[in-house]
């Protein structure tokens, strides 16, 4: 089994940043790659960024690239997502997931661990 902790949402202005964290325990193995995903008020749950915690590969979403960098502390067992310019369309539940498929880390299927969210406002 593994646990997955998220912290660090809140309210901020149009142009801020943020930083997640998302603190993972237990089956280290099952837990390779971690990625970040959000779910905008009534839409669907989509892919924002992921990690290989192994190699360090990292991948992101077209909606965020340039803006957001996702890292990993493996002595911490804990991901990060340093969200910059931020904007109101970027505000969402954010989940932190882990599985071990890095070939289809932008699907939600290869997760079969998550966290509970935090909430990030983008106010404009």
């Amino acid at each position: 089994q593994v646990q997955l902790v998220e912290s660090g949402g809140g309210l901020v202005q149009a142009g801020g940043s943020l930083r997640l964290s998302c603190a993972t325990s237990g089956r280290t193995l099952s837990s390779n790659v971690v990625g970040w995903f959000r779910q905008p008020p009534g839409k669907e749950r989509e892919f924002v960024a992921a990690i290989s915690r192994s190699i360090g590969s990292t991948y992101y979403s077209d909606s965020v690239k340039g803006r957001f960098t996702i890292s990993r502390d493996n002595a911490k067992n804990t991901v990060y997502l340093q969200m910059n310019s931020l904007k109101p369309e970027d505000t969402a539940v954010y989940f932190c997931a882990a599985g071990t498929g890095w070939g289809s880390a932008t699907s939600k299927s290869t997760y079969p661990y998550w966290g509970q969210g935090t909430q990030v406002t983008v106010s404009s």
